[in-house]
């Protein structure tokens, strides 16, 4: 089975103009608090099913600001490895590292890329492999869905979130992407006012038509409920986030399970469907 490749998507963007996710991390842990980390480590829980990854090995494909290695980590994972393809995600991967790990022999942080298969599979087996949000944006997102398979170890866990095809609204967000890296520095968060500015108006007006404008305000205060994060950082990766593909449930249902993976958890709905795969014994 082939994912669809997009029609007419724009070239990627020149080297020094691709987004800068490692860059926007790095802000991010200015915000960084308990209350988030605690929040991402019961993401983790209520996905894979399980109180605690005591005795599990935990592989971070795209580790971005580390906070859910970290999440793993705290959980008790025997040993977390962190990879990312940006050296400003790794800097914010060991900066959580150095903050909040007192036995950093169970924690390793490097570059590494989710495209190099020779790379993968010289890190081994994992129980549990995690990439979320992650894949979609390396530019070839049908190689990276099959390398992230490879360090999936027998009866252990692939935990993937990836963007959802939504037809003509996607496509359109990937000229909006691509045209975000082509602007100036000075003009890139303007710019991503401008473009969600629609989008946040209507939310708030809804809001106060249903006379409760207090509920627009609670989706910003409350936002770190939603896996730790940050909702203002999230529009900056979401405007920005640039190469950009999507595929539908189904089709990354389909993809994996010609590979011999068993659907054992699926979240969808809006703009992320989040799948949990497991790799059955003797696959």
């Amino acid at each position: 089975m082939a994912l669809k490749r997009l029609p007419n998507q724009p070239p990627s963007p020149r080297p020094d103009a691709r987004f800068a996710f490692g860059e926007n991390w790095r802000r991010y842990l200015e915000v960084l608090d308990e209350e988030r980390i605690a929040v991402a480590e019961r993401s983790l829980q209520d996905m894979l099913e399980c109180e605690t990854l005591e005795g599990r090995t935990f592989l971070d494909i795209g580790s971005g600001s580390g906070l859910f290695s970290l999440a793993a980590f705290r959980l008790g994972a025997q040993r977390v490895h962190s990879i990312d393809i940006d050296p400003s995600s790794v800097r914010c991967t060991q900066e959580l590292r150095a903050r909040y790990a007192r036995d950093a022999a169970r924690w390793v942080v490097e570059v590494g890329s989710v495209l190099d298969e020779d790379y993968l599979r010289s890190l081994g087996q994992f129980d549990i492999v995690y990439s979320w949000g992650v894949l979609h944006h390396t530019g070839d997102m049908k190689r990276a869905l099959a390398n992230a398979a490879l360090p999936v170890a027998p009866a252990g866990r692939l935990f993937i979130a990836v963007y959802n095809d939504e037809g003509r609204s996607s496509r359109r967000w990937v000229k909006l992407k691509w045209l975000y890296n082509q602007l100036p520095r000075q003009l890139r968060i303007p710019y991503v006012l401008v473009v969600m500015a629609p989008r946040e108006l209507r939310a708030l007006a809804a809001s106060a038509i249903r006379g409760r404008p207090q509920d627009y305000i609670r989706t910003w205060m409350h936002y770190k409920r939603q896996r730790g994060m940050s909702r203002w950082h999230d529009m900056v990766d979401w405007v920005g986030g640039y190469p950009f593909e999507f595929a539908t449930a189904t089709e990354i249902f389909n993809f994996y399970r010609h590979r011999g993976f068993v659907l054992v958890q699926l979240v969808t709905g809006g703009s992320m469907n989040q799948f949990v795969f497991e790799r059955p014994l003797g696959r």
